[in-house]
């Protein structure tokens, strides 16, 4: 008796088109006799081998689901799955129980890259370490080696490397809970060696460098240079639902000067077209995730057209952006642009603290209160105002106040040293480098407020407001879930197009039930000039519109995703 394995999944009528990307695994081998019969196609097909009628039968069924494989790749396209993860209580736990690492680790770039006191001028700042993947939702499978060894991955755009545990992993408990790689069973392993390490949010993970083919989909990358990871500390690799991370972004910001996949998936002709896109399915109730299409676009997967904007400084998909405003009113921090990753690693949205703080006043969203910031309002509110009705430049006024210097284009801390005193406010005693970015801040959302006419009560107070809803070191706020539906939507300038959110899409749900918690989708991170100000679009934006990575001609676009 032979038995036929058939492994696949239920399909709906569009999916049964997008078989190519599918691995149908045929096990013919020799076995005793069943009683319990046939299966359907979840199971085992068992065919005597004097029923010629249904092994035939079974052949041409077989036959039309390979020749529907083969169809469904005529348009030169290859389709990569993707699963999706609920926000799970337990990662958050992990992540807050790493956030005093991660926000020593910001810290310390702080130090390097100056984003302590907006002074940088270091122009590569690296943003792959400050990322989280805590809170990634999508991932899909891979193969490395022959045959190939199964691994999920991230599939991200805002980081270069390819890695995956390695069965050399002996002292991190994390690789203990992932599939590991093991260079011995792999017929077309090469040995490489070389020491290699990534700085992430929550730390290090490092290992060597080996060669070995790479199986994406119906596709197989040839002797592709990845990391075998010996080294995953800290509790957000233990606790991720993905065993490795698979970099879409350019090759300037690659860890060691590997070729990334995608280079090397062009290189060999294996793709039509250099270009990629992302559709992300944020509908809960549905088990598909996502799709990556390599070599093009799905028309199915978009509606409209696509607004796109050039690559302005390759490594990341960076591009510049405009203005964001919340509840169709400008903020005006943007107005004379910001700079913008379109990044499937991130969930959140990561943006300056001085446009978070805002959106959290908005919508309501915990946070917490800075001394600093409600120090230069009692100090320098009225000082503040009265330069902005006076038309001072407003990238001069914290310097001409004496909380900065200013460089030419921005302002810089003074590093004098001042401190609040209890009960009467008065200057005495604060870091002059923590005033600073309390007083610029302070300016953005005072010249905000005289554009909507307010009056100088009102704007002070609203100041003071916003001084009490700054974002938590933490990295989240929480909002009440019954709230929704007075939250207004935050909004996005690319391209001069506005592209919305509406708080159904940026407000993400944790756990089910009474129990349920809600978390703001916005998350702040400082980036100075020349790199920043920078927003970083994450899987909160990239869910709602669709994603085209245009490789060849060096440009990201968006559409309203179907």
């Amino acid at each position: 008796m032979f038995i036929l394995t058939v492994k696949t999944t239920a399909l709906d009528k569009d999916q049964r088109l997008r078989l190519s990307n599918r691995i149908i695994s045929l096990n013919i081998g020799f076995a005793e006799s069943d009683p319990t019969g046939s299966r359907n196609l979840t199971g085992s097909f068992k065919v005597n081998m004097g029923m010629s009628m249904n092994v035939v039968v079974l052949s041409l069924f077989v036959l039309s689901i390979l020749f529907s494989v083969m169809t469904a790749s005529d348009d030169g396209l290859v389709r990569i799955g993707l699963k999706k993860k609920k926000f799970d209580p337990n990662n958050r736990l992990a992540s807050r129980l790493e956030s005093e690492d991660r926000q020593a680790l910001i810290a310390s770039m702080q130090e390097k890259y100056g984003l302590h006191n907006n002074h940088g001028d270091h122009e590569d700042t690296d943003i792959v370490a400050l990322k989280n993947y805590m809170d990634a939702q999508y991932y899909g499978e891979i193969g490395v080696g022959t045959p190939p060894q199964k691994f999920t991955v991230i599939f991200d755009t805002g980081s270069s490397n390819l890695w995956v545990p390695s069965s050399k992993c002996y002292f991190s408990v994390a690789c203990y809970f992932h599939s590991k790689y093991k260079a011995s069973e792999s017929k077309t392993y090469k040995k490489n060696g070389k020491p290699a390490s990534i700085q992430y949010g929550t730390g290090a993970i490092s290992g060597f460098f080996s060669y070995d083919n790479v199986q994406i989909g119906n596709l197989v990358v040839e002797d592709q240079e990845f990391i075998e990871t010996t080294k995953e500390p800290g509790l957000i690799f233990l606790a991720a639902k993905f065993d490795g991370i698979l970099g879409l972004g350019f090759k300037e910001i690659s860890v060691g000067k590997a070729v990334p996949v995608w280079y090397n998936m062009l290189k060999q002709g294996l793709i039509k077209e250099p270009v990629f896109s992302f559709w992300l399915n944020r509908n809960v109730g549905e088990e598909v995730g996502g799709e990556i299409v390599f070599g093009g676009v799905d028309p199915d997967h978009y509606k409209g057209k696509h607004t796109y904007v050039p690559v302005t400084q390759k490594g990341y998909w960076q591009f510049d952006m405009g203005d964001v405003l919340i509840g169709d009113k400008p903020t005006g921090f943007c107005a004379g642009g910001c700079a913008a990753i379109a990044d499937s690693g991130t969930s959140l949205l990561a943006g300056p603290t001085t446009v978070i703080t805002m959106i959290n006043h908005a919508i309501g969203a915990t946070g917490v209160v800075s001394q600093e910031c409600k120090a230069v309002v009692q100090q320098y509110g009225q000082t503040i105002i009265d330069l902005l009705l006076a038309e001072t430049q407003p990238q001069k006024i914290c310097s001409q106040i004496g909380l900065c210097t200013f460089d030419g284009a921005h302002g810089v801390s003074t590093g004098i040293e001042s401190v609040v005193e209890e009960g009467n406010g008065k200057s005495s005693g604060v870091q002059g480098n923590a005033m600073c970015p309390a007083c610029e801040m302070a300016v953005v959302w005072m010249q905000n407020q005289l554009k909507q006419n307010q009056t100088q009560d009102i704007i002070l107070n609203y100041v003071n407001q916003l001084c009490d809803r700054m974002p938590s070191p933490m990295g989240e706020s929480a909002v009440e879930c019954g709230s929704l539906s007075s939250m207004p939507t935050v909004s996005f300038t690319i391209g001069d197009e506005v592209f919305d959110l509406s708080p159904e899409e940026y407000i993400l749900k944790v756990g089910e039930g009474p129990q349920a918690q809600c978390i703001s989708g916005f998350t702040a991170l400082d980036v100075p000039p020349p790199r920043g100000p920078l927003w970083i679009l994450g899987d909160v934006f990239m869910g709602r519109y669709h994603t085209v990575f245009d490789f060849g001609k060096e440009r990201v676009g968006f559409a309203e995703a179907a």
